[in-house]
């Protein structure tokens, strides 16, 4: 009785169900995707408008360069980049900015890490202190470079402080020696508050109850930090690590306002490189071929991060 029922029932369907049926479904689970794609649509053309573009043209202008009897651009193809890596001051350069990035991005990163966790204890103060130190973002990077070249003048705060503890002055922006190290504390003083509230908001993700836990078993505060805070903040870890690691590739306002490259070519980073060989210069088409060989750099160091955070994670 039940089989002549379904079967009265499929014949009385109309002979369009069947195809319509799976077209809506189809139609349904479109729209999501359509409405994503209309909110990501902007983000989209900045994306390609302000990067992909810009990038794409800087790399077809690497290929050429400027002639006097041509009388304009010739097509040299890699030539560009074989004279640079020929040059001794760019070599010089791309070694100056390698160290720079494998000094700062640790010392920010970790900093960050223990102010977060520092300032998330409910303490007196605590909140105070976080403001103090969030402070620098509000200033632009030129305006800091500004106020710590007074603090590093012979004459200026630091020496100061030194000569209380009984150090002599140094010279911090004229010595080859201490000048990566001034713009690495100019640079970590701006940044690390930023990063810090990153991290902040991952540590209050994790459930208290975890530390609760682990206190009630007899774990101290470095091993609830190595077990459960640093486990389970690896994902803002993560980007923390790859946006500083992009942002400090970029740096150029504090190496020009303070030390011009110098001295000896210490704090030569990549950015300033470019901009001298492109408007000191006048070397346009080295500078942008320049620009493609820190992208690649910034793309290849980026890719190792990632890679070496996904095998801790399996």
């Amino acid at each position: 009785m039940t089989v002549d029922v379904t079967r009265s029932r499929t014949r009385g369907a109309s002979p369009g169900t069947a195809a319509v049926t799976p077209a809506r479904g189809r139609r349904r689970r479109q729209r999501p995707a359509l409405v994503a794609l209309a909110f990501l649509s902007p983000a989209l053309v900045s994306l390609v408008v302000l990067r992909l573009l810009p990038a794409g043209s800087a790399f077809w202008d690497s290929l050429f360069r400027n002639s006097l009897l041509a009388g304009g651009s010739v097509f040299v193809g890699f030539g560009n980049y074989a004279d640079l890596f020929a040059n001794k001051d760019f070599l010089a350069s791309l070694a100056v900015t390698v160290l720079f990035a494998v000094l700062v991005n640790p010392i920010q990163v970790a900093v960050s890490l223990a102010l977060a966790v520092l300032y998330t204890k409910r303490a007196a103060g605590s909140r105070v202190w976080r403001s103090l130190i969030i402070l620098p973002i509000a200033v632009p990077p030129a305006v800091s470079a500004v106020i710590w070249s007074v603090i590093y003048r012979p004459d200026g705060l630091a020496n100061s402080f030194l000569r209380l503890v009984g150090i002599p002055p140094q010279p911090f922006l004229t010595s080859p020696q201490q000048a990566l190290w001034s713009i690495i504390v100019l640079l970590s003083w701006i940044g690390v508050g930023y990063w810090m509230l990153f991290l902040i908001a991952g540590l209050n993700d994790i459930p208290a109850s975890y530390y609760e836990a682990a206190s009630l078993d007899g774990a101290s505060a470095w091993r609830q930090l190595w077990s459960i805070t640093v486990p389970l903040l690896r994902r803002p870890l993560a980007f923390v690590l790859v946006a500083d690691t992009v942002s400090n590739f970029l740096v150029f306002a504090p190496v020009q306002i303070l030390t011009k490259g110098g001295p000896q070519g210490a704090t030569n980073l990549l950015m300033y490189d470019i901009y001298n060989r492109a408007y000191t210069l006048g070397d346009l088409n080295k500078a942008q071929a320049e620009v493609i060989v820190l992208v690649l750099l910034t793309v290849i160091i980026v890719a190792l991060q990632f890679r070496l955070l996904r095998s801790e994670e399996s």
